[in-house]
């Protein structure tokens, strides 16, 4: 391991020779990745608002909606316990090191014993869950729910469980993708998913009558899932994957690939059931609770999807080489420059989302069958999300980086007491309705942020650049804080100027938006901060423009 002196001007001038001068090639290709993910990122996160539009406008704020949120919550948490994003996390490492040694063959023989062994055993488990889903479901729902939205919930979850099957074969082959830095059908795939869903809920809804409309919903994504895995499977062969029939299960890495996925099970699990277990809390506030929380999570995600996770995805397998080669200086600094660039993009998204909680709620679903009580309900769990949103991101990358180092018992441990502390908190703020159950998961967001640096710190032996980081951060907050004055102000003054006819709305909030982004460009790029400069490149270079001094 090789260490680098320090150039002239400490930690802050090495950090702006590295955006300014123009990064190294790893980085080019970390940009350009980040660029296309989180272009298709953020067009299947719109799509997928575009869904909640529409289904909200055809099924409102009801029980049984809230019944359909917590069904389709229960192979969320599974497939996070023994699929996709568990699995994919053991395995990318593990196949990436494999390659780095140059033993490929080896590499796609473990790919291919995991995909048999994935189908036989998910494929028993949905064939149980299915076959007991009656006893299952009405002993964990919430205790607000009636006799016919636990009947409901039993029914939605039969057809949304065999979703964990397919997920767990996509996620492994995503997982291979993203080991050869090939994002963009992943990506892409998402946003099909999401119009596939639409698609079933225009054209099957009518064949249903009252809350078993919501059927349509679900066989929607039992679809769109699989179309997804299916979108997948050629983009293997351009990468040169070759799949063997292999079901050698005694080979010490598949034995390997599982140690390593049993913590992150844990603490992917636990991050999921999470949200489970807000659910089940905003039951006990109301029967529309459920329903409540989720739509203000759908968009609290927009943002996160299109900044964090993409940052965080194309990170994943850039840390996973670094770590094989055991370059902690390579490691300190990506993480450092990723922590930066996203609450360079979700401090912003946090202010906007604080201050237009109404205001979005109201645009984006209050039409149909939802009413202005129910986006009053909604926008409070909104702005309590907005707290959240910065360590939310953080954390995502955090975590990707433990199990880049294959240290994922370091999440587990972390995710326990996150666990632990939203469910107490959430407990405690309680009485205060919906916003007090979110809130304890802004603070529990923020305990666990803390708590992963601190550890993670320790990993690498070093300081992960804080001191780079907290200054541009700094900086990043004054100019949020004017993003969200610019941003109330501006929607402020349209709103009484066009009143809230559906283009007048999207003239406010669209205006305040534009507003609050270009005051907070203005500032970023006034204080010259590192990472906006980096960011305008990666902009301007998609534009075809050269950048100032380039």
């Amino acid at each position: 391991m090789t260490s680098q002196a320090p150039s002239a001007g400490g930690p802050a001038a090495e950090r702006a020779r590295r955006a300014a001068g123009g990064p190294p090639p790893p980085r080019r290709s970390f940009a350009r990745n980040t660029a296309i993910f989180s272009i298709l990122t953020g067009l299947s996160r719109v799509a997928g608002l575009l869904r909640e539009v529409l289904a909200s406008a055809f099924f409102g704020l009801t029980p049984a909606f809230s019944a359909f949120t917590f069904a389709f919550a229960i192979p969320n948490v599974v497939r996070s316990l023994f699929a996709d994003s568990a699995l994919s996390a053991a395995f990318v490492p593990i196949f990436t090191e494999l390659q780095e040694e140059g033993r490929k063959r080896e590499a796609f023989r473990l790919a291919s014993t995991l995909l048999l062994i994935i189908l036989v055993v998910l494929t028993a488990l949905s064939v149980l869950f299915i076959a007991t889903a009656g006893v299952i479901v009405p002993a964990i729902t919430p205790s607000k729910f009636s006799e016919a939205s636990n009947h409901l919930a039993v029914g939605f979850s039969r057809v949304l469980f065999p979703i964990v099957l397919i997920l767990g074969l996509n996620g492994l082959v995503v997982g291979i993708l993203q080991a050869y830095d090939h994002f963009s059908i992943p990506a892409l795939s998402a946003l099909v998913w999401n119009i596939v869903i639409m698609a079933f809920m225009v054209g099957a809804r009518p064949l249903f009558s009252g809350d078993h409309q919501l059927y349509a919903y679900a066989i929607g994504i039992l679809v769109g899932t699989l179309v997804q895995f299916l979108m997948a499977l050629p983009v293997l062969r351009t990468v040169g994957f070759h799949f063997e029939w292999s079901f050698d299960w005694r080979d010490p890495r598949v034995k390997r690939v599982f140690v390593l996925m049993l913590p992150v099970t844990l603490g992917l699990g636990l991050i999921n059931f999470n949200a489970l277990v807000n659910y089940d809390l905003a039951g006990y506030v109301s029967d529309r609770g459920p329903r409540a929380i989720d739509a203000a999570f759908r968009l609290y995600m927009l943002p996160q999807g299109m900044f964090s996770v993409a940052i965080a995805t194309v990170l994943f397998p850039q840390l996973s080489r670094l770590a094989a080669r055991r370059d902690v200086p390579g490691l300190r600094s990506t993480v450092g420059n990723g922590l930066r660039l996203i609450f360079l993009m979700l401090l912003p998204a946090a202010a906007a989302t604080a201050v237009l909680a109404e205001p979005m709620i109201r645009l984006v679903y209050q039409r149909g069958e939802f009413n202005a009580a129910d986006t009053t309900l909604v926008a409070k769990a909104l702005f309590w999300f907005s707290f959240s949103l910065p360590f939310s991101g953080v954390n995502l990358l955090l975590t990707r980086s433990f199990f880049s180092l294959q240290r994922p018992w370091v999440v587990t441990w972390l995710s326990v007491a996150n666990l632990v502390v939203n469910i107490g908190v959430s407990i405690a703020l309680l009485p205060f309705g919906i916003g007090g159950v979110v809130a304890g998961t802004a603070i529990a967001d923020l305990a666990l942020a803390g708590a992963q640096y601190v550890y993670l710190r320790r990993e690498l032996e070093g300081r992960l650049e804080l001191r780079d980081t907290l200054e541009a951060v700094a900086g990043m907050l004054v100019a949020a804080v004017w993003f969200g004055i610019a941003t109330w102000v501006t929607w402020a003054f349209l709103d009484w100027l066009f009143g809230r006819s559906l283009v007048a709305q999207v003239i406010s909030v669209g205006g305040g938006l534009a507003a609050g982004v270009a005051a907070y460009a203005y500032v970023v790029l006034a204080m010259d901060l590192a990472e906006a400069r980096q960011l305008q490149r990666l902009v301007r270079g998609r534009l075809g423009r050269p950048a100032p001094g380039a």
